[in-house]
């Protein structure tokens, strides 16, 4: 489906719900992966072939911190923002609203900085004094109501029973497919032994130390190591951790992202927030900090998050329960996976627009949904062939949100 906005519509509202650019690994995983490869150089004596880049390789890579790739990836993704609706922000600047990670918050520093060189760029945009612009921070301490942040679900963050699902989930698919692959390591890394975990580490450096780079598209040397095979069942894995652990596969994964469903169903209507999860009552029942009525909304979030607020919204309900034993591809899951959903710097657009015949009057308003420049289906909304579905229609199928999800199982 072409993601250009259908002849006779016309486009009069749309919110974007951004993750952060591409950053460097969590300090955890920095850890283990800098114990890894200590361990590697020091029982490795003789490095040769895809591996010989080793012999001289030091791990860099810093902890949690926007990498300058990702930084730029925000500026780059504000600019597209700004040129894709260009009918409407040459006259509008969108309500920025921001998870309190400093990630987050940088990244949407980077987008507005990216929209705003977009907007003085352009000869036909209105006058714009306001940059830079304000971005209304929400915490994400302990205890805080924020919608764009999971943290207040008792059950969900310290069920050891939920908390289980996605590490299980990993570790079945991962004995599918990694021990020839670390057999076929230890034979070309002798005294490295090596075992699955590591395996999985080694592949996480591929796509970590690429965007440690500034200049791409240059490869790491870490993604030689592996096949095309092998990086599938890698991509599908991550898809299992995101399914199993924000997504239907944790019974309580969806409810965490009613709190912005119900936030953004207020938006498309112009109606107040209705909703007992994660909402703060304080901000959203002020028109500083929820404004109603805004023609562009700008969110920053991470993936987790955005994970849980795509199948609370049901954006793909179509997809089944995903298999732990063997891939499957994206015709299979309806759609769905990691990579398509949440990358860095990932982007979903929803889109509301009238649509109607030359001289005649305007239909009801439709809308649509984009995730990084895919135009979803939306089949359970009982969308047309171009993805648009009425808003009353839209709107009365969020009622896994309406009814605040499972959000009562939290406290049980």
């Amino acid at each position: 489906m072409s993601s250009d906005v259908p002849e006779q519509c016309r486009l009069t509202f749309v919110q974007v719900l951004s993750r952060h650019g591409a950053r460097d690994p969590t300090a955890g995983k920095t850890a283990q992966y800098a114990q890894l490869i200590a361990k590697i150089k020091a029982n490795v004596k003789n490095f040769t072939g895809d591996f010989a880049f080793l012999a001289n390789y030091t791990y860099t890579l810093g902890a949690d911190q926007l990498t300058l790739f990702g930084q730029q990836e925000m500026v780059t993704s504000g600019i597209t923002f700004y040129k894709r609706y260009q009918n409407l922000t040459r006259d509008f600047t969108p309500f920025f609203r921001s998870s309190g990670e400093a990630r987050v918050v940088e990244s949407a520093e980077n987008f507005t900085q990216g929209f705003h060189q977009a907007k003085e760029a352009d000869s036909s945009a209105s006058c714009d004094d306001n940059y830079p612009y304000p971005i209304l921070v929400i915490s994400e301490a302990l205890g805080v109501n924020n919608t764009l942040s999971h943290s207040l679900c008792t059950a969900f963050e310290n069920s050891t029973a939920l908390n289980s699902i996605a590490p299980a989930a990993e570790k079945k698919f991962l004995s599918t497919f990694a021990p020839p692959v670390t057999a076929r390591l230890n034979a070309a890394l002798p005294g490295a032994n090596l075992s699955n975990t590591d395996t999985l580490s080694l592949m996480d450096l591929c796509p970590f130390n690429t965007v440690a780079e500034y200049t791409l598209p240059t490869l790491s040397p870490f993604c030689a190591l592996f096949t095309t095979s092998e990086w599938l069942n890698y991509d599908y894995l991550q898809t299992l951790l995101k399914f199993y652990g924000f997504g239907p596969g944790n019974p309580l994964g969806p409810t965490q992202g009613v709190g912005f469903t119900n936030e953004f169903m207020a938006r498309l209507t112009h109606t107040p927030v209705q909703d007992h999860t994660s909402t703060n009552s304080t901000l959203d029942s002020s028109n500083a900090t929820f404004p109603l009525g805004e023609t562009l909304y700008a969110d920053f979030s991470h993936e987790n998050d955005m994970t849980s607020i795509f199948f609370a919204l049901g954006l793909y309900n179509s997809t089944g329960l995903l298999s732990t034993s063997a891939r499957e591809t994206t015709e299979q899951t309806k759609g769905y996976s990691a990579s398509w959903t949440v990358p860095f710097a990932a982007r979903a657009y929803f889109e509301k627009m009238v649509c109607g015949e030359d001289g005649s009057e305007a239909r009801e308003e439709v809308v649509r949904v984009i995730v990084n420049d895919r135009v979803l289906p939306l089949a359970n909304f009982g969308a047309d062939a171009k993805g648009l579905v009425p808003l009353s229609q839209f709107v009365s199928a969020l009622s896994f949100a309406k009814s605040d999800g499972d959000w009562e199982e939290c406290f049980v």
